[in-house]
């Protein structure tokens, strides 16, 4: 996997919405992408990262009205970026810090050109181990 740089194994579809998005809409849009996370925006600034986890953690497990909830109430303000130049495994490393699953990747003028998780990392290491395959069939991982 060292071999590898993130910029070989991220995922370049990035998907934006404002802050204002309601949770219905946001998982609407992730499943129809067959996404597991957006990129939430306030006005032209980046807000954070939402992941399908946080939409179950943070808003269905409070009982929070998907309707009614915008995605900028729960959504994750710590971003974390790494260079796309920089190896798989410095990603993996990252990760296992911060205790993430997703990074964003950026280039070197901070510009963000993808977004690599657990599961794409998993797909370099070993395509055939179990994390790969659940990885290939749901964008939870």
């Amino acid at each position: 996997m060292t071999g590898y740089r993130v910029a070989d194994v991220m995922t370049r579809q990035v998907i934006y919405l404002p802050a204002e998005t309601t949770l219905d809409e946001a998982a609407r849009v992730m499943k129809e992408a067959d996404i597991g996370d957006v990129v939430v925006t306030d006005g032209a600034n980046l807000a954070g990262i939402l992941t399908d986890r946080d939409i179950v953690v943070r808003a269905v497990a409070e009982n929070a009205n998907a309707s009614t909830t915008t995605i900028g109430s729960i959504v994750t303000r710590e971003v974390v970026m790494i260079e796309q130049f920089c190896t798989a495994g410095e990603a993996a490393s990252l990760m296992r810090e911060r205790g993430i699953r997703r990074v964003l990747v950026c280039d070197n003028e901070r510009k963000l050109v993808g977004i690599v998780s657990l599961g794409d990392l998993a797909m370099q290491l070993d395509p055939t181990s179990a994390l790969s395959e659940i990885s290939e069939q749901s964008p939870t991982v």
